[in-house]
């Protein structure tokens, strides 16, 4: 089989020249971009970065008063504490534009607190502990007024503290983009003798439900 010659025809050299070029443009290329993996695995690995933990420490119940089924309307006003803890050595955590408040069987029953802007270094924490209140009536659907006043009947009451916001991660002097942030605390709260009634109204000393045993939270960025 002949071998062509690059350099024994006019022309041959500079096409063969071409090619050399373009062989070493997609090498280097190629290498430029194993080099950009390598360099994001040995980040991650050294990094290792961890979504925040969060802890739901305290549900206090302050008020609740729903009316009879026909009209089904809620009023509620609760305090929640929730400690967040940025589990990472060397990522920072900013907080941004995060709310909270409650649902019950998925629907709102207060309306959305925002929390202060926070940061969080190395290993640090944040408690934050807002009032959540209903403000304006909600309407329930007659089913789930009917499902609360069993709830409360039978003595407990589950209730889902929602954070919804945007964070940020600070790797040295490098700020990320905003990450949605999703976090679901449930909380079953025990309601005292004599207050598990439509139109009842908890408040003003030790009747409070209350939930006070500290439990994780499901957290999703």
């Amino acid at each position: 089989m002949a071998v062509k010659d690059c350099g024994g025809h006019k022309g041959g050299g500079c096409e063969c020249h071409r090619r050399r070029l373009y062989r070493k443009c997609c090498g280097a290329l190629l290498a430029l971009v194993i080099l950009a993996l390598f360099i994001i695995l040995i980040v991650y690995l050294v990094l290792r970065p961890h979504k925040p933990r969060f802890y739901l420490q305290d549900l206090a119940v302050l008020c609740l008063n729903v009316t009879p089924p026909t009209s089904a309307y809620l009023f509620t006003t609760m305090q929640a504490t929730v400690a967040a803890r940025n589990p990472n050595d060397r990522v920072g955590v900013y907080y941004d534009e995060a709310d909270m408040y409650a649902e019950y069987k998925g629907v709102p029953i207060t309306v959305p607190t925002r929390l202060p802007v926070a940061y969080q270094g190395h290993r640090d924490q944040s408690v934050w502990s807002p009032y959540l209140r209903s403000m304006d009536s909600v309407v329930l659907p007659p089913q789930l007024a009917i499902a609360l006043a069993q709830d409360e009947t039978a003595g407990y009451v589950l209730v889902d503290v929602k954070v919804d916001g945007q964070v940020r991660w600070k790797v040295g002097t490098w700020i990320s983009g905003h990450y949605h942030l999703r976090v679901n605390c449930p909380a079953l709260i025990r309601v005292n003798e004599g207050k598990g009634s439509y139109g009842a109204t908890t408040g003003g000393g030790p009747d409070y439900f209350r939930f006070q045993q500290a439990a994780a939270c499901a957290v999703d960025v």
